[in-house]
This record gives structure tokens, C-alpha cells and sequence, in this order.
């Protein structure tokens, strides 16, 4: 089970807590973990990425072990400690203004 962790403004639109858990088939990479949000989330679709393009979103950012994953291909493979469960897969609204 892979645990992935939402910002408040997802985390409300999806209906649920803080922490959720997936199941990922295959490889665990960005992308699976955000295939499988997105199949058992449909309301997400469109939010993290962009639907056509499968894109990250500006403004999102993805937090592995502490790291910024965000500019990481998205089929690299997902650390040990995410794919054990130890560690989540953390999706971060980031801020800017001036």
C-alpha cells in the first residue's frame, strides 16, 4: 500500500483525510501513484495534472523521503521506503505572491 498525503484543498474536493492509502500495480513510479489516485479519486482528474498532457500542474510539487521529486521523469521508480509504506508520496499546493 502506497500512502500519498493531499493538501487541504484536494484533500476536501476528494473527501477524505489527511492520509489516504492506494494500491499500486507494476512499478512504482509518479506516475502509477497518480494513476491510481486518479482511478479511485475521478474527482482529482484534471487537478495534479493536466488531463491531456498528464503533466504536473504549476503550483503542485510531489515530496518523496524528504526530496523534491517534482522535475524527477515521471516514470522513475519511487524510493524502497514509499513503496514499503514507510515513507508517503506527498502532493504539496506551493505558494507564491509577491
Amino acid at each position: 500500500m502506497i500512502r500519498v498525503i493531499l493538501p487541504q484543498h484536494l484533500r476536501t474536493l476528494a473527501g477524505v483525510g489527511r492520509e489516504l492509502t492506494l494500491v499500486v500495480n507494476g512499478p512504482v513510479t509518479q506516475q502509477a501513484v497518480l494513476d491510481a489516485l486518479e482511478r479511485q479519486y475521478p474527482m482529482l482528474r484534471g487537478t495534479i495534472r493536466d488531463r491531456h498532457t498528464q503533466q504536473r500542474r504549476p503550483f503542485i510539487r510531489f515530496f518523496v523521503c524528504g526530496e523534491d521529486w517534482s522535475h524527477e521523469p515521471a516514470d522513475a521508480p519511487l524510493p524502497a521506503a514509499v513503496v514499503a509504506g514507510n515513507e508517503p508520496f506527498m502532493v504539496i499546493g506551493a505558494m507564491a505572491g509577491g
